[in-house]
């Protein structure tokens, strides 16, 4: 299975249908990640969803019959969590992923922090090998560079659609 983010043209905000969440992690009490499948292109995809909790319950109203189980386990899992990040997973027979029929999501990229921790790039290192050395050491910081400035996996929920059939 590929990565969604690499499917992508460019990182516009963009449509997805036939979205399967195989998981809910609940990364304190506030937040929540869903780990979810898509068909793209015809080939299936996987890709991670950041959004408040809110907006969780609000695609699980969206999840059909199983609506009601689902929010039932959240609540239940929410009532005796001991520790966060807290992961409810759907990838078993009893528990198959959550088809979220007749929906659209609106999604938009994310991309890694700048500077997460403090340091600065400009710092001067001290090297004292030849010069093949030193441009190898130029690739491998390019390399770096241009993978820090790409959109990684994880997406924002910008807003849900319902297809009327």
């Amino acid at each position: 299975m590929r990565r969604l983010i690499d499917a992508l043209a460019d990182d516009t905000d963009f449509f997805i249908e036939k979205v399967h969440l195989t998981a809910v992690v609940f990364d304190n009490s506030d937040d929540v990640t869903i780990w979810a499948t898509t068909d793209f292109d015809g080939e299936p995809h996987f890709f991670h969803l950041g959004l408040p909790f809110q907006r969780l319950d609000q695609l699980l109203r969206l999840a059909g019959t199983r609506s009601s189980q689902l929010q039932e386990d959240v609540a239940e899992a929410l009532a005796t969590v001991q520790e966060w990040p807290c992961l409810l997973e759907y990838t078993t027979e009893a528990r198959p992923p959550i088809a979220l029929p007749n929906v659209a999501l609106k999604l938009s990229c994310t991309y890694p922090a700048d500077d997460l921790f403090g340091e600065d790039e400009d710092e001067p290192t001290f090297d004292i090998t030849m010069e093949e050395a030193e441009e190898e050491q130029d690739n491998e910081d390019e390399a770096a560079e241009y993978e820090a400035s790409q959109p990684h996996n994880i997406f924002y929920l910008e807003d849900v659609f319902l297809r009327m059939v």
